[in-house]
């Protein structure tokens, strides 16, 4: 019998001061079984982070390796930016720069691991990519909080991130890098 997965409620209140980007968002995110919480908070902020005209949750979810987990499409249906989480391979970012306008990852690996395997292969564009880390740490205080029905605020000023959470704030840096080869 095949796992399912379950779907989580999150209301959230956006406040992207750096980008001057506030919203709300009620938004239902599938999480597969197999999806650590660490992953699903990456891309559960990874949307939010950057929300525009156009955004949407893949459909394929974690089974199809060959989207992003976040696009952002134009009403004509062309791919305005792939928006990665994790520590995709080399390859992976290769193809997601060829294929979006945009190629935005979010991460909460270290900076050299991440460098280490974009000099592997020849990435196309890499200094574009912008790649945004987060404190392992402050991914894992969040997964404590996670509930079905939940509402959040979320606010990111000055290179920090504030969750609000019903039980008070977890907050952590949030830093934007470029990969060299």
């Amino acid at each position: 019998m095949a796992l399912t997965a379950t779907v989580y409620k999150l209301g959230i209140t956006l406040s992207d001061v750096d980008r001057g980007v506030y919203e709300r968002l009620d938004l239902r995110v599938a999480r597969h079984p197999s999806e650590s919480a660490r992953f699903f908070w990456l891309r559960t902020l990874g949307y939010c982070l950057s929300y525009e005209e156009g955004i949407a949750f893949s459909k394929g979810g974690l089974s199809d390796s060959e989207q992003p987990p976040v696009s952002i499409v134009d009403p004509t249906g062309v791919l305005m930016a792939w928006i990665d989480v994790g520590s995709p391979s080399a390859e992976r970012l290769h193809r997601a720069s060829k294929a979006a306008r945009r190629v935005a990852l979010y991460s909460a690996t270290e900076r050299v691991l991440l460098e280490r395997e974009a000099a592997s292969r020849k990435i196309h564009a890499l200094e574009e990519i912008q790649v945004f880390l987060l404190e392992p740490s402050f991914l894992d205080s969040l997964e404590q909080h996670l509930e079905k029905h939940l509402e959040l605020e979320v606010v990111r000023s000055g290179g920090i991130l504030y969750v609000t959470v019903p039980k008070g704030i977890v907050e952590g840096p949030i830093s934007e890098i470029r990969l060299s080869a």
